[in-house]
């Protein structure tokens, strides 16, 4: 029974027609997907496509994994899971970000994006990896014949093909910020995680995919199921390392990160050019969202300069700057002795 169920991976009913399930589900992952590839690439676009690929994909991959009793199944099921529910994590976090400044936050709540990508690198290294290793550690100590394949193949290849469009929607977006900058440099770089966590997502989702796969095969080709738990284990370790890498930016994004020397030597210059301003010290600045910058800078003053005349210069100061760089939001002129 299991091997006539396995031969069919998705059954037409007595008019020769698809369930009625299956269709509602590729029709609202096509359309979906149809949408999205006309629109202009956005850390949105790049969620939506993930969150469209993911939420239909993990219950065809556990579907699957009951049918064949499939360790390496089951883990690429958690994993596509934990992306699920990660995109939406991601989506609240942009959400929450954009909420205006108030009394409570006066500089606004853009760390909310932050907060949240880092509470999903968490969930891929504790959810998708910790418990892809218990189930591989777990069909190593009690390996069990595996089903008919065809299950894991159909899935796999479906999956594939969604995971690779929504890894091509992410790649896009992340391209158009990074321009000329080598792949490495631009995601240290980078100040938007609703991007860069969205795309190593989904180059873990294609090398899970093709580890999942070499673990089904090998296990029926050699007739030895104990591969199929090796593969759990390196879908596991997978997911660590991209959660390790994930947790690593995240943490640096929340506790601070500096503007690039480049703005920051743009806006030295601006305060050079002030003719009541003598000397400054390099700014002090930090990122509080992808698209908002804090600034202090110290600068000294000529002497005896009147009270009104040191506003005005100071106001005419923070306005230069703004203009020149939108992106600084807030911006704070400390009037300081420096010495020469």
């Amino acid at each position: 029974m299991q091997k006539s169920i396995g031969s069919l991976p998705i059954a037409k009913d007595a008019g020769g027609r698809y369930p009625s399930a299956c269709r509602s589900y590729y029709g609202f992952q096509l359309l979906i997907l149809a949408a999205l590839s006309t629109a202009a690439p956005s850390s949105k676009t790049a969620i939506y496509a993930a969150l469209a690929s993911n939420l239909g994909i993990a219950a065809i991959k556990f579907v699957a994994a009951w049918f064949t009793g499939s360790s390496a199944m089951l883990s690429e099921g958690i994993h596509s899971l934990v992306d699920t529910a990660n995109e939406w994590l991601l989506l609240l976090g942009l959400r929450r970000s954009q909420q205006p400044a108030d009394a409570a936050r006066p500089f606004g709540y853009g760390k909310e994006l932050y907060f949240w990508a880092f509470v999903v690198a968490i969930f891929i290294f504790a959810l998708g990896g910790g418990l892809s290793l218990y189930e591989g550690i777990e069909h190593l100590r009690h390996p069990e014949p595996l089903g008919s394949p065809t299950w894991n193949y159909a899935v796999l290849a479906i999956a594939f093909c969604f995971d690779g469009y929504s890894f091509w929607v992410g790649r896009r977006t992340f391209n158009a910020q990074r321009g000329q900058r080598p792949f490495w440099k631009a995601f240290r770089d980078s100040k938007d995680p609703s991007i860069f966590v969205v795309l190593f997502e989904d180059a873990s989702d294609l090398l899970g995919l093709l580890i999942a796969f070499l673990g089904v095969l090998l296990s029926h080709w050699l007739d030895t199921p104990a591969l199929d738990g090796v593969a759990s284990l390196l879908i596991g370790l997978l997911l660590l390392v991209v959660a390790g890498l994930l947790l690593r930016e995240t943490k640096s994004l929340l506790l601070g990160e500096p503007a690039e020397e480049k703005l920051l030597a743009s806006i030295t210059a601006l305060a050079c050019a002030e003719t009541t301003i003598l000397r400054t010290s390099p700014p002090l600045s930090s990122y509080l969202s992808p698209q908002e910058i804090l600034v202090v800078l110290p600068a000294e003053f000529v002497p005896d300069l009147p009270a009104a005349q040191l506003t005005e210069a100071v106001e005419r100061l923070r306005a230069a700057i703004k203009a020149a760089h939108p992106e600084v939001r807030h911006v704070f002129v400390q009037p300081a002795a420096l010495g020469v």
